[in-house]
């Protein structure tokens, strides 16, 4: 094991541009925002660049953001006006990009690029918080649309040896994401709620091919329909923990969250 291998991460990334607005109750995503914020730190990296795989993108092939200087997609609807005047301005990393081709081309993988979509908000929102001075080249990567659990994990093992090239691989996405059930914002989650963050954060502990086994077949879970109705905001999960190999994950962060539990994961040696 290398000493300079960086850990891989998945973050919840909230509602919305939640963080940066108001909310009822105020403290709703406290928690999950103090986390975020003091990622970074408490990994005791620094990172020459941010590889992000968010699950608001979706294509037919796994596809890379090229740009030089990629903007903002405010791609959440019905929310306060200031939240559409965000900035965070971080430069793209097209070097990287051709890296990443190349590594996932060397695996089999068929790609793509895009030099003109901006960056999701499940990239802005969140790094707005992890890294508020904007000094870290990112690239975006896409899910792929046909949302093969073994395809994606298959792709992190493909970018596994960017760790060891300075880049941290971030899944932005959810543990739990049920939108009529968060919207009923239940006190306190029912068991069926619970069933599958339990397992997750099970699985996620689990040596690495007991670990890709579960999360390859984490449609039969218990709970995990109820959790997920779609597997988009999941699957990152499965990119950063193929990525992960040997390295152990563990829940690094949780909360209920209206009335859901939201879990974050690190792998590292």
């Amino acid at each position: 094991m290398s000493a300079n291998r960086l850990p891989t991460v998945f973050l919840p990334h909230g509602a919305g541009p939640c963080f940066f607005m108001e909310w009822e109750p105020a403290d709703t995503w406290q928690g999950m925002e103090a986390w975020l914020r003091n990622l970074l730190p408490s990994l005791n990296v620094a990172p020459r660049a941010l590889l992000v795989i968010s699950a608001h993108w979706e294509e037919p092939l796994f596809t890379l953001n090229t740009q030089a200087a990629p903007g903002l997609l405010f791609d959440y609807y019905g929310f306060p006006p200031h939240t559409y005047q965000l900035t965070w301005p971080a430069p793209g990393a097209p070097e990287l990009a051709t890296e990443v081709a190349e590594l996932l081309g060397q695996a089999g993988f068929k790609t793509a690029q895009n030099n003109q979509r901006g960056l999701d908000h499940g990239v802005f929102i969140p790094l707005k918080l992890v890294r508020p001075e904007a000094d870290i080249p990112v690239l975006q990567l896409s899910l792929r649309a046909d949302m093969d659990p073994q395809a994606h994990l298959d792709l992190g093992r493909a970018l596994a040896p960017l760790r060891e090239q300075g880049v941290l691989i971030v899944g932005s996405g959810m543990s739990f994401h049920n939108i009529p059930l968060m919207r009923a914002s239940l006190a306190t989650p029912a068991p069926a709620v619970l069933a599958f963050d339990n397992w997750l954060q099970a699985a996620v502990m689990l040596p690495q091919a007991e670990r890709d086994a579960a999360l390859a077949k984490w449609q039969q879970a218990p709970g995990a329909q109820l959790a997920h109705p779609d597997a988009e905001h999941l699957l990152p999960l499965h990119v950063v923990a193929g990525a992960a190999g040997e390295s152990a994950g563990t829940c690094a962060f949780h909360q209920v969250a209206m009335g859901v539990p939201l879990s974050g994961f690190v792998f590292a040696d």
